[in-house]
């Protein structure tokens, strides 16, 4: 019989029984909502509470999306995600000469703080969970949105949700970094100490393993370098006078739902497991709101195909169900067109009602992790956290996480990872079904109804922010970009200034160069 592997590398067996567990103490290991949390994180899990159903949306303007939104929460979502575009994300305005183009491709465009009002009108803030997937210029976007629930009387004690705000991922896997990583990470602490005196319930940090996946990480290595990052933003809010016990409870991690059914499970079992004794070993936290990994998850959209576009939904739903089985707190499920298009209207209301039929038809949710006890699923976590260990250790005989990016060798792992998956594909080892194997002759990728943005979008939004600009107290702005400037030069807090500066009229990108100014750009490690 021939050998098999995860896709870590993992050797499986062709059947498992006690024998193969002897060594876990089984008997003895510790119920869900017990310490170190690999059954899950609450005693009751999905039968106290469903996974939060967010799925990640955003294109155009902010009138676009904002239309997206209130239709996903008129048929049954239950938080909000949003998706910007890639100038938001690298911290330039829609008509700057770099986003020509670009504007509401990949999300949605905010470069104002009537851009922030429009996308959430209709939207009560104390009312809905937003997560905002950016990072470099993360600061700034919450800023826009604390400023917004201000000029709303809502206060900002009754805001829930989380800014991804991992820039260390940005430089190791996915590239929309816009400052060196030390005063990176200086926005990064400022966030989380003002989040903790003013934000109470916010989530200040998302650290991704999910773009690290997808660049071409293995569950390992996805599991190894988010953790390594983990630890070095709990070490930096350590080291900025943050105590544990007020940071660790307010970090959540996102994790792809990948392909092998039973790995992921495993790896998100085992990432519970290795963070709670992290957080507790290591860091000496007390509460033991600290030692739990709360977590999203997103269904892996590396792994879709645009050829039978059709085959993703059963894709999407298996690594969904995963995600469930491993215990996530929210999860987004991908359209079946993303491998083509951002997701139209009907592809996202199958992805929501996938999540739906899980939750509400296929009874995973009636028991907390009912594959805990399964010697293959418990051989397999074992395993993982071993595997990740290793790495971490090697990260950590590198310097950490911050030295092993800055010297390329985490990119360059995550490379060679990519390569090897890719290659495996090409021969044929691993099966990708209408691709390179069962392909229909007649493809038929294109008959998927797309979803396109009008060039008009981003017209009338670069129109609204020079409609913006002209109408706004010009001397008040400048006053306000000045104090950012001079706090970037000193020790001072950023936050509280982001937060005036744009609800005086600064915009994103006067905030993002008023820093440029003072830290200067990063410019990555060529990786060989």
């Amino acid at each position: 019989m021939k050998p098999r592997s995860t896709d870590s590398g993992i050797p499986i067996q062709p059947v498992y029984a006690s024998t193969d567990v002897a060594d876990l103490d089984l008997a003895n290991e510790p119920l869900p909502g017990e310490f170190p949390f690999t059954r899950g994180i609450q005693r009751s899990m999905y039968r106290g509470r469903l996974w939060t159903m967010r799925q990640y949306a955003g294109f155009g303007g902010a009138r676009e999306s904002n239309e997206r939104y209130r239709y996903l929460l008129s048929h049954g979502q239950t938080g909000l995600s949003v998706a910007f575009d890639l100038p938001t994300q690298m911290g330039y305005d829609s008509d700057a000469p770099q986003a020509a183009g670009e504007v509401g491709r990949t999300g949605v465009a905010i470069a104002t703080i009537d851009d922030m009002a429009t996308l959430f009108d209709g939207i009560a803030q104390d009312e809905v969970s937003v997560s905002m997937t950016i990072n470099a210029p993360a600061a700034i976007l919450l800023a826009f949105y604390l400023a917004l629930a201000r000029r709303r009387g809502t206060p900002f004690d009754k805001l829930t949700g989380t800014s991804q705000n991992d820039v260390l991922k940005e430089y190791a896997a996915r590239g929309t970094y816009i400052y060196p990583p030390k005063p990176s990470m200086r926005l990064v602490t400022d966030l989380m100490s003002y989040c903790a005196r003013q934000v109470p319930a916010w989530n200040t940090i998302s650290v991704s393993g999910y773009h690290i996946r997808e660049a071409g990480a293995t569950a390992a290595q996805e599991l190894a370098f988010t953790l390594c990052n983990g630890r070095a933003y709990v070490r930096a809010a350590i080291d900025a006078g943050l105590d544990v016990d007020r940071v660790a409870p307010r970090i959540s991690f996102f994790w792809n739902a990948h392909n092998d059914f039973f790995e992921e499970i495993a790896k998100f079992r085992a990432a519970r497991a290795l963070w709670a004794h992290i957080v507790r070993d290591e860091f000496g936290a007390k509460d033991p709101k600290s030692w739990m990994m709360r977590f999203h998850t997103q269904t892996g959209g590396s792994t879709l195909t645009a050829q039978e576009p059709d085959n993703n939904v059963v894709r999407v739903t298996l690594q969904a169900l995963a995600a469930v089985l491993g215990g996530t707190q929210s999860l987004h499920t991908n359209g079946k067109d993303e491998a083509l298009a951002l997701p139209t209207e009907a592809s996202a209301k199958v992805a929501l009602r996938t999540q739906q039929i899980i939750a509400y038809e296929s009874g995973v949710a009636s028991t907390a992790d009912p594959l805990g006890g399964s010697y293959y699923v418990e051989r397999l976590t074992a395993d993982l956290a071993k595997a990740a260990r290793t790495i971490i250790d090697e990260v950590d005989a590198r310097g950490g996480a911050i030295a092993a990016i800055e010297s390329g060798w985490m990119q360059g792992q995550i490379a060679d990872s990519a390569y090897r998956a890719q290659q495996s594909i090409e021969r044929g080892d691993t099966v990708v079904v209408g691709v390179n194997r069962f392909a229909d002759s007649q493809r038929g990728a294109m008959r998927v109804p797309l979803q396109r943005i009008d060039p008009s979008i981003e017209k009338a939004q670069c129109e609204r922010v020079a409609a913006f600009r002209a109408d706004r107290d010009g001397e008040r702005v400048a006053d306000r970009l000045a104090d950012v400037k001079r706090a970037a030069e000193s020790d001072a807090p950023l936050m509280p200034l982001f937060v005036d500066a744009v609800d005086a009229g600064c915009t994103l990108g006067e905030v993002c160069d008023a820093m440029r100014a003072v830290f200067s750009t990063h410019r990555p490690v060529v990786v060989k």
